[in-house]
């Protein structure tokens, strides 16, 4: 071989070895980002945010006299419409549209989750955190509507921001979180739920993910470029629907385990306060792992406290912000009360019964406990998990649009969708981890300035809530 004919074989050989070593270095730092956001994940969703959630749940429950008793009130108002009160949507659609959001994957692989490292009396500790988040929705949607602001087109916008910036004029913490809700709405509202529906799909169905991304990007084309009013009349009629279908689906399972279901809540609130609980096939655990993942699943699935549905309760058509606020607080009670109970009792009462079920991943546990309804089981559990990733979908396309609006005005909107069609293709056909990662702990960020919302105006609450419930005015007109 000539000279001539070596240095460009030499050449190209040190080229390859360089871009060889260049990606080596970006793989290295993308793990390290990745390793980076994981931690400060697990570190933010730690004990100190739980505390401070549940915190100002009890906080919030008391100085409101147990609003959790005004719960069958509440459902009542939900199906009344207010048709001449302001307002873009009736309240119902507000409540189906906020439902849409926190419903999700987390109703079901994250109960899971709690119970497969926290044990059964995790169960317990979500539904208690369901129970005491109905207190802090309502003081959500009540600020809300309180500090909503009409445009100039009529539409209403509202939530945490406006009660940052109106409330305790302090827009720096509104701006900071929008952005945080941005970056979450992409990740865990959108990717993460569109990566759900693939996998989901693929598995069952091997449908190409490219097929599943192009068909969910038609759909939710159609239907977030309608703006709130189409997605509240989808997620009207899309919530009832895929609530029903999963309640029908569990309550079957349960049916099937009736023998099993004393025991199955024996051992819930046995495990939740006794050291080492395990017994009846399941891992052993300790009232500090039961309580930690079980309120940090529970508080993760009903969203109480992190800002996100009183952005689209602000949008309500309600005379005035106590109606707004006891229809909001319904929607933790059916998220974590009815269908997070529910999931936990499917999961316990279906290891009881069939001590074989393996523990040592969630979705092997949630599918090995649908999987014992005959014929139809499995279909249940990946028709919910579709349509709760849908839904999720449309409903946090929403909050993120009015937080970009905010941040950018009513221009940046448009570009927002553009962008939100194209992760959720993205999402379809790549790993998440690391997005993963990012949304859970910009999630979490959203939630510290919105609880300082909660608890600084605590007193305008407060105010509200004797003026409107108390002193029983619910019907009148607001100021």
């Amino acid at each position: 071989m000539g000279q001539e004919e070596f240095l460009p074989l030499f050449v190209k050989f040190q080229l390859f070895n360089f871009f060889y070593y260049i990606c080596s270095l970006i793989q290295e730092f993308m793990e390290q980002i990745e390793l980076f956001f994981s931690d400060l994940s697990g570190l933010i969703w730690g004990w100190p945010m739980i505390i401070l959630l549940i915190g100002t749940h009890l906080y919030l429950t008391i100085i409101l006299r147990f609003p959790q008793l005004k719960i069958f009130k509440a459902i009542k108002l939900s199906f009344t419409k207010d048709k001449n009160a302001p307002g873009d949507v009736s309240q119902f659609a507000a409540l189906s549209t906020a439902l849409a959001a926190t419903i999700g994957t987390g109703n079901i692989v994250g109960v899971s989750t709690a119970v497969a490292l926290g044990g059964p009396g995790a169960v317990l500790w979500v539904w208690i955190t369901g129970i005491l988040g109905i207190a802090t929705k309502y003081s959500e949607g009540l600020l809300a509507v309180k500090f909503r602001q009409k445009t100039s087109d009529g539409t209403m916008l509202g939530g945490p921001m406006y009660a940052l910036e109106k409330g305790m004029k302090m827009k720096w913490l509104a701006v900071l979180f929008c952005v945080f809700t941005v970056i979450a709405s992409f990740g865990i509202g959108n990717g993460v739920q569109a990566k759900a529906i693939s996998d989901s799909l693929s598995q069952s169905y091997g449908l190409s993910p490219y097929i599943t991304g192009t068909i969910l990007v038609v759909i939710v084309s159609m239907v977030i470029f309608f703006g709130v009013k189409g997605i509240s009349k989808v997620c009207e009629s899309l919530v009832p629907f895929m609530a029903i279908f999963y309640i029908l689906g569990c309550s079957a399972i349960l049916i099937m385990n009736f023998s099993y279901l004393d025991d199955s809540i024996v051992l819930i609130f046995k495990a939740a306060f006794s050291p080492q609980a395990a017994g009846a096939g399941f891992l052993g655990s300790t009232i500090m792992m039961a309580a930690r993942y079980g309120i940090a699943r529970g508080l993760f699935s009903n969203e109480s406290g992190l800002g996100s549905a009183p952005i689209v309760a602000a949008a309500a058509q309600t005379r005035n912000p106590v109606r707004q606020a006891l229809v909001s607080s319904t929607g933790t009670f059916w998220d974590t009360v009815v269908i997070c109970a529910m999931t936990g009792l499917v999961i316990v009462s279906s290891i009881i019964a069939h001590p074989d079920i393996s523990q040592d991943s969630a979705a092997i546990l949630t599918h090995a406990a649908f999987s014992k309804l005959p014929y139809v089981g499995t279909l249940i559990l990946n028709v919910g998990i579709l349509t709760f990733a849908f839904s999720t979908i449309l409903g946090w396309s929403y909050y993120g649009e009015k937080a970009i609006e905010y941040l950018g005005g009513k221009k940046s909107v448009f570009y927002y969708r553009i962008a939100w069609v194209i992760v959720v293709f993205i999402g379809s056909i790549i790993n998440l981890t690391l997005i993963w990662n990012i949304s859970d702990t910009m999630n979490a960020l959203m939630a510290i300035p919105n609880l300082i919302s909660l608890i600084f105006l605590s007193g305008v609450i407060v105010k509200e809530t004797r003026k409107y419930l108390w002193e029983n005015r619910l019907d009148e007109e607001g100021e």
